[in-house]
């Protein structure tokens, strides 16, 4: 058996005019995490996480990111990152050695491979675990299907895919595939399924509705990230041996561009909006940035010394429409924040017919208050959990966005 030890994943949420880009990059040499603001390209934070940072996911509405850690111990843990603070809010114990990692699409469970031949599930309200499904042998990566109720779990010793039923916690089917599968992943409407085989040097097809493989396309050399575009119309595949990138067309199953990017490139992740690729190189301890229109690399980023991660890390949210930047001296801090039901927004001087609106993720107004004090309560109780945005207007018509997490 040929057991390889890699993978790096961008987990990216966009930003972009109205939408909000980060990326998120464990090292793993360095315990850290590298955020990236997509927008800019740049490196504007790293924070400490756990011992061996492996696998990431982040949730859809971009409050949360989940980091498998200790890939090489009994004692495997997730860390779970606040988005608004960059700070670890919780350490799970979970099964040895976790590998892929993948969180369903409505962030109320967190899936996890442990190499031992299980998958943990989290339940992310109480961030404990609350089942463990025995697998193949060696499980490594997993993605969670658009309609959260399968999971698909690559099994490197089996040469197998396990199909967990999310409503029995059981595997309802299992599939033969190439040689030493590792990275997968699940088109965007979960009709197929598609497994970078490390060894076999090929991408298989899994047609979810009869649970077969229906074509195996070959790529580069030691495939092991995949990720499939927002628009399902190309599969991209990280070859850790050739230092390339394959580009499958998947209306004929056909590679139509290679292209050459950093070090031992890992795992790959597409923008949101198709237009851009993240490559993580393991050995360059960088990210290459693919613009889509042309195959070739735009950029690449430094991160820390061997960045690696693996799992399903493709997540957005939307910033509403009609937000603009601050505009005014006045310091305006939310305290706490992330917070369960209440909130203080205390503002450096006394207000006069400052309107504060909140707005959720598909740009609705939640509330509106007025104030002309220094300091406002907001009461939260009745909003579900996720991130929101506190609209602050002043009598000068001057703008202020808060994100605000309601947990």
């Amino acid at each position: 058996m040929k057991r390889i030890y890699i993978a790096a994943i961008a987990l990216i949420v966009p930003i972009s005019n109205s939408n909000a880009q980060t990326a998120y990059v464990p090292n793993s040499t360095y315990n850290s995490l590298s955020i990236i603001d997509v927008a800019t390209d740049s490196v504007i934070d790293t924070i400490p996480i756990g011992t061996s940072p492996f696998g990431v996911a982040v949730s859809n509405d971009g409050s949360k990111v989940y980091i498998s850690n200790d890939v090489s111990t009994i004692s495997g843990t997730v860390s779970v990152i606040n988005t608004a603070t960059n700070s670890i809010s919780a350490t799970i114990p979970v099964g040895h050695s976790p590998y892929g990692i993948s969180v369903s699409s409505d962030g109320s469970k967190v899936y996890v491979a442990n190499h031992i031949g299980t998958v943990s599930v989290i339940n992310t309200s109480t961030n404990t675990v609350t089942n463990s499904i025995t697998v193949g042998n060696l499980p490594f990566g997993l993605s969670v299907s658009p309609d959260g109720s399968k999971v698909y779990v690559a099994n490197q010793n089996d040469n197998t895919v396990s199909v967990i039923n999310t409503t029995t916690n059981s595997v309802s089917a299992t599939i033969t595939v190439g040689s030493q599968p590792t990275g997968i992943a699940v088109s965007p409407d979960g009709s197929k399924v598609y497994v970078a085989n490390i060894v076999g040097n090929n991408v298989s097809v899994i047609n979810t509705t009869t649970n077969s493989v229906v074509t195996t396309i070959n790529v580069g050399t030691e495939p092991t990230g995949i990720c499939v575009s927002p628009d399902g119309s190309k599969v991209y595949v990280a070859n850790w041996s050739s230092n390339t990138v394959s580009v499958i067309n998947t209306s004929n199953n056909t590679v139509v561009s290679t292209i050459t990017v950093g070090s031992e490139p890992n795992c790959v992740s597409v923008s949101p909006d198709g237009t851009r690729v993240y490559v993580t190189n393991y050995h360059g301890s960088s990210v290459s940035v693919i613009s889509t229109a042309t195959n070739t690399v735009s950029t690449t980023i430094s991160v820390g010394k061997f960045p690696n991660a693996f799992g399903n890390f493709i997540s957005t949210y939307t910033q509403p429409a009609g937000i603009t930047t601050l505009n005014k001296e006045e310091t305006i801090t939310i305290s706490p924040n992330p917070f369960t039901s209440q909130t203080t927004i205390t503002f450096s001087e006394k207000q006069k017919n400052t309107i504060i609106r909140v707005i959720n993720m598909l740009g609705e107004e939640i509330q509106q208050l007025t104030t002309n004090n220094k300091q406002l309560t907001l009461d939260m109780s009745g909003a579900s959990k996720g991130i929101y945005f506190a609209e602050i207007i002043d009598t000068n018509k001057n703008v202020v966005n808060k994100k605000i997490v309601v947990q």
